[in-house]
């Protein structure tokens, strides 16, 4: 009779435990950038128009792994004025449109900042 108490008490408990998992993905979406916490918010830019945009980049990285990823390494570029990055998490690319000159240096910092690597940088001519 005990053991059957017991084994019931871990079955509810085990049951309570996958039910808040699953509340939890469906709430905040599965990824390796804060299970726990809600996504960031997206940084919009404000000049969307791509003509406005003279240099063009295309950055290998590496260590993007889910969407929580693109939308770090977007919103670390979208936050300076005059950038503006896509992601592509398929082929671990940023398309980085600008206004102005980005050097390898910077365009490193950025990614970098964002908790990734670049491994490439092209200009796009």
């Amino acid at each position: 009779m005990a053991g059957t108490i017991a084994v019931s008490i871990i079955l509810i408990v085990v049951i309570i435990a996958s039910i808040a998992g699953v509340v939890k993905r469906i709430k905040y979406g599965s990824s390796c950038c804060g299970e726990k916490d809600a996504a960031p918010s997206k940084i919009k830019v404000k000049d969307r128009n791509k003509s406005h945009y003279r240099y063009i980049y295309y950055l290998e990285v590496d260590g993007m792994h889910c969407s929580g990823c693109v939308r770090k390494i977007e919103n670390e570029f979208n936050k300076n004025e005059g950038m503006w990055a896509k992601a592509d998490l398929e082929n671990k690319q940023v398309k980085l449109l600008s206004k102005n000159e980005v050097d390898r240096n910077l365009a490193s910092k950025i990614v970098s900042d964002s908790g990734f690597t670049m491994l490439s940088y092209v200009i796009s001519k």
